[in-house]
């Protein structure tokens, strides 16, 4: 079956609020599940923060006065992150293939007409580990993905976990994909910022948060690294419904999920990761090498302040923020991996490091044409300065106009073409993770 009708098949009966999901023509099961995150309170909007595991105690750094005066985009600035239920309480995905039925014989087919053959129910494939897949930044809908998770499952025969990133997909308030509110919210940004670009309703919300509070970067992502550790806690423990303790866990990571993975492998909280396995699609270099300006991931004001932030004025921010240097600091091993990947010039030595020690186990595959993730960077970031890192990384080009955010455009037109590139990028990966 084609791409673009495992996409519209899937698009069509994909449910995040169904608890089970059969796709019987695609030999897919889709279960949702309900987690919790235990994380919420290291987001803005807490009186106090604790860091328990070092017996400090930090004041709120979150302050909500300096938010324009502007009716609409108030509604997105002005409340407390940690007390957004939707990021607190969600569904996740978990794709698993089955065995289709195998032709019946001549002699089958006969005894069915007497009535005596009994019917054969599919067979579940006995998963041979787990994918926990990552996307990429500003994205509300699962639809993209779908077919990705269908495929990887089908092919690597794990089960693969579709997991949202803080504020991401269904972890935001309704409201922020409303486009009639979201289309006011970007005018009131028009007319603060004259020079504005990038713009659309569609990044209005990300852009919006991340103008006025960069840290938020910082913070949601923290708490995402969190999350997926308190997942893979609950499968290595034995507890969760559906996946075995003794399954593998590996990554595939799409854009700034790959920023998150590469992280996870480096830090390897708990040991979770020492064995696995990730693969880069689109993603890979640190964040001043990134070029997220577009119209569906930020627009040009909050890249020039997630930019001023992490990259040029770091280490005066740090003075200011106790509990910013805190995580930022060699106590905190996520934090201190997290500053070596925001700026390609700096702390170049620890994680070039860190990159070499987990070299054998990442693959990354970049595409030509990809103006916001752009193949040279995936390459001096994860293959070093001097080149000297074995990590293996595909650059593709496909014959058809495609970009970052749409890489296998779903077109009638392009059925064939799309076809052949998804299989190709798939069976890299899928060598890299089965």
């Amino acid at each position: 079956m084609s791409y673009l009708k495992e996409f519209n098949i899937l698009k069509d009966k994909f449910d995040i609020n169904q608890e089970c999901i059969n796709i019987n023509e695609l030999y897919l099961q889709i279960h949702n599940l309900p987690f919790e995150s235990f994380s919420y309170n290291i987001l803005p909007g807490e009186e106090e923060y604790r860091c328990n595991e070092h017996n400090r105690t930090f004041k709120s750094s979150f302050n909500l006065e300096g938010n324009p005066d502007t009716p609409n985009l108030n509604r997105i600035l002005d409340f407390d992150d940690s007390k957004i239920k939707e990021n607190i309480n969600f569904n996740y995905s978990i794709f698993q293939s089955y065995k289709p039925e195998k032709e019946k014989t001549t002699k089958e087919k006969k005894k069915d007409k007497k009535g005596k053959a009994k019917k054969k129910k599919p067979k579940k494939i006995k998963p041979k580990g787990t994918i926990i897949l990552l996307h990429g930044l500003n994205e509300k809908d699962w639809t993209k993905y779908l077919p990705w998770a269908k495929k990887l499952a089908e092919s690597t025969h794990k089960t693969i976990i579709l997991f949202p990133i803080a504020f991401h997909m269904n972890r935001a308030p309704k409201e922020w994909v409303d486009p009639r509110f979201m289309i006011s919210v970007n005018e009131e940004r028009k007319k603060l910022n004259p020079n504005l670009s990038y713009s659309s309703f569609a990044n209005a919300a990300l852009s919006s948060r991340l103008q006025f509070f960069p840290q938020r970067f910082l913070w949601s992502g923290l708490q995402t690294y969190f999350d997926i550790i308190q997942l893979v806690r609950e499968i290595k423990s034995g507890y969760h419904p559906i996946i075995s303790k003794n399954e593998s866990i590996d990554l595939f990571a799409y854009s700034i999920g790959s920023f998150l993975a590469l992280i996870l492998m480096m830090t390897n909280p708990y040991n979770y990761f020492s064995k696995s396995r990730l693969f880069n699609f689109c993603g890979g270099p640190t964040l001043n090498r990134m070029c997220p300006t577009s119209k569906f991931i930020m627009d040009s004001e909050a890249n020039i302040a997630v930019y001023s932030f992490f990259i040029e004025h770091i280490d005066q921010e740090m003075k200011k923020d106790e509990r910013l240097a805190h995580y930022f600091s060699k106590l905190h091993p996520v934090g201190n991996c997290f500053k070596s990947m925001l700026d390609y010039h700096k702390m170049k030595s620890f994680r070039e490091k860190n990159l070499k020690e987990i070299s054998k186990r990442v693959a990354a595959l970049t595409l030509r044409k990809d103006h916001v993730i752009p193949p040279s960077e995936v390459i001096n970031t994860l293959n070093g300065e001097n080149r000297n890192i074995s990590i293996k990384i595909t650059v593709m080009d496909f014959k058809y106009k495609y970009d970052h955010i749409n890489p296998f455009p779903v077109s009638e037109a392009l059925e064939k073409k799309v076809d052949r590139n998804f299989n190709k990028v798939f069976k890299i990966a899928t060598k890299h993770l089965k």
